[in-house]
């Protein structure tokens, strides 16, 4: 298989919080048994918001309180919490390496920040007064406050960044630390996203844009890309992280290679707030700037992990990008839709379906898309339906794709370490 070490980047540690499990190998295990991580959101806001429309999630498996100590947990908005406990097992996963501060970075996402911190201040202040207010409520509250809580828990000094592109931007950080190791900027990043917005107001908006899933009756099929039933997606919580290394950093002090980040892609569709364009020449765009940038032809691609959050114009869309990127090649490539088990993690979902991608490149297996009943004829794609499928044997390279609200667009291309 092609591909240079010159620009690639060594993936030696992951970590996760997820809906399916408390850890990396707690979800990757769920992932392949094909499990749901679908449950109701509760009787106190059912009861409370009646005229809700949307009663299920993808809520955390484990609590963070399982995770965090409590101090931790009234310093930090859940997207807060959440960044801690994957970086935190991602550091763990690598090895803590052993690296000077000053060559250190964060690129923590989030599509939409400390929504919790903002919606309890507003409350408190109108119920009690400003004066009751938290001290803590703006560095709770602020987009970069995830990615400056894990800088300052690793005592990073090479730069704490947060890309905020909606659902592309954990996918979307991952490449920017990808970018701090090319460019000389650092040796180690640890890169990921995290969202905990599961709450009243998100998924009041979100159902009144029709984007989400109102099969209240039957939570953990509601997810269902590709199917000719789906009709919107399953909002879910969580962080992924990743320890990113220069391959001369990583080879010298022996780390553990899990696979390489070999291409980045990062492109913008200038065409609506909300809707793909439609042809998905934006997102085919992506996908062929991370191949060329890894230097990889599409004929080594053997798996896809899709943005697919199981929107009807959505997967269509991406579907056909995929086709427009890959060419011939696409009937090659075994495609995984794992929202259809996760939810869509906004912010988090690039992070955690890059670990997924990751874990697929590794042990030669793609995981499964469940709720697939009947391919929607438009998605003429190999999509791994109903259970997990073993990959060649050999290098393997596999793609992540990541999109967003107002036209981002990423991906990533991982290979064989």
């Amino acid at each position: 298989m092609p591909g240079s070490d010159d620009r690639a980047i060594a993936v030696t540690g992951l970590g996760a919080t997820s809906p399916l499990g408390g850890d990396v190998q707690t979800t990757w295990d769920a992932l392949l048994a094909g499990s749901s991580g679908a449950r109701p959101i509760g009787e106190i806001w059912t009861e409370r918001y009646p005229t809700l429309p949307v009663t299920f999630a993808c809520s955390l498996a484990q609590p963070a309180s399982e995770k965090l100590t409590p101090q931790e947990i009234r310093r930090l908005d859940p997207s807060g919490q959440y960044a801690l406990i994957a970086s935190r097992e991602a550091w763990a996963h690598a090895g803590a390496p052993e690296v000077e501060k000053e060559r250190l970075g964060v690129c923590m996402a989030s599509g939409i920040g400390g929504l919790h911190t903002v919606l309890n201040a507003y409350d408190t202040l109108n119920d009690k007064g400003a004066r009751r207010m938290l001290p803590m409520t703006v560095p709770m509250l602020m987009p970069n406050g995830p990615a400056a809580a894990v800088g300052l828990d690793l005592g990073a000094r090479a730069g704490v960044h947060t890309p905020v592109s909606a659902c592309a931007s954990g996918a979307e950080a991952i490449a920017q630390g990808a970018d701090l190791i090319r460019r000389g900027l650092a040796d180690v990043v640890v890169a990921g996203g995290t969202e905990g917005c599961i709450h009243p107001v998100t998924i009041g908006a979100f159902a009144a844009m029709q984007a989400l899933s109102k099969w209240n009756d039957d939570i953990t099929r509601a997810s269902r890309p590709y199917d000719v039933e789906r009709n919107g997606f399953v909002m879910g919580e969580g962080s992924g992280a990743v320890v990113l290394e220069s391959m001369a950093h990583a080879k010298a002090r022996g780390a553990t290679i899990h696979a390489v980040l070999a291409g980045v892609g990062v492109t913008s569709d200038g065409y609506h707030i909300s809707a793909p364009e439609p042809e998905g020449k934006g997102a085919a765009r992506a996908m062929r700037a991370a191949l060329a940038d890894s230097d990889l032809a599409a004929s080594d691609i053997v798996h896809l992990n899709a943005h697919a959050t199981s929107t009807p114009v959505g997967d269509v869309a991406e579907a056909q990008a995929i086709r427009l990127a890959l060419g011939e090649a696409t009937d090659s490539v075994a495609v995984s839709a794992t929202k259809s088990m996760t939810g869509h993690l906004l912010g988090a979902a690039g992070a955690l379906e890059s670990i997924f991608t990751v874990l697929a490149v590794r042990d030669g297996i793609a995981p499964p898309t469940t709720n697939l009943d009947s391919q929607d004829p438009k998605i003429t794609l190999d999509v791994v339906n109903k259970d997990p499928r073993k990959l060649p044997d050999g290098e393997r390279a596999a793609v992540n794709n990541a999109f967003g609200f107002g036209g981002h667009n990423v991906g990533l291309v991982f290979r064989s370490a």
